[in-house]
């Protein structure tokens, strides 16, 4: 079975990378300006667009089932979600590996082996929160600009950690980009009325994912013994 990003990776990539470089040149051509919203403005849009802030506090676990193609091998995975915890069950070629992350510690267990989470992962890991757009801070943003991707307008917020563009007209977050790797999201679904990205698509490194959601369950009967 080939080596498969981690679910934390999948997640927080397209709302705060937990591994990022430093944020890439604008692209060649590309008209930039400044934009009247201030990035609280951006963020305060987006949390809106997904279903309204208070709503995604008041998720308090999650259970997402995503199908992934990885160059062209298939891979089910469902990973359940509680604040920082979290445990993904991924399943490829009749091979199975599990991650789980308990809010301090994780590892990844393949064929009865267990592998420790590197320590240069855990601090970030730890900010997680169930729903991972909450992790949004708007004051790592200084400004925000205006640019266009397939002749459409986005507000783009940039930090150390990469640039984010959110439409303009929806106020939804579209694309991530990451040193070297992007993300971007194709399409959304609405689920208890929030919405959660179906369709994503990751490119880095001479390789691509596309990940699709098949099924979100929000506020199941989930306990700190789920992540152990």
């Amino acid at each position: 079975m080939k080596k498969i990003i981690i679910p934390f990776f999948c997640a927080v990539l397209f709302a705060v990378p937990a591994a990022a470089q430093k944020t890439s040149a604008a692209p060649a051509n590309t008209e930039v300006v400044k934009s009247k919203l201030t990035p609280k403005e951006v963020i305060d849009n987006y949390f809106k667009a997904l279903g309204g802030k208070s709503k995604l506090e008041a998720v308090k676990s999650t259970v997402i089932d995503n199908t992934l193609n990885v160059q062209g091998m298939d891979i089910t995975m469902s990973t359940t979600k509680m604040g920082n915890k979290f445990k993904s069950v991924q399943t490829a070629m009749g091979q199975t590996v599990s991650q789980v992350f308990d809010g301090e510690k994780g590892y990844i267990e393949r064929a009865g082996q267990k592998t420790d989470f590197p320590a240069d992962n855990i601090a970030e890991l730890k900010k997680g929160t169930t729903i991972e757009a909450l992790a949004f801070d708007p004051s790592k943003f200084k400004d925000v600009t205006v640019e266009k991707l397939n002749a459409k307008d986005y507000n783009v917020l940039s930090s150390d950690k990469g640039k984010f563009y959110f439409d303009a007209a929806t106020g939804l977050l579209y694309q991530s980009s990451v040193g070297e790797g992007s993300v971007t999201v194709k399409n959304y679904m609405t689920v208890e009325g929030i919405k959660f990205p179906s369709e994503v698509d990751i490119d880095g490194k001479g390789q691509k994912v596309i990940i699709k959601t098949t099924k979100v369950v929000l506020n199941t009967a989930t306990s700190d013994a789920d992540f152990k």
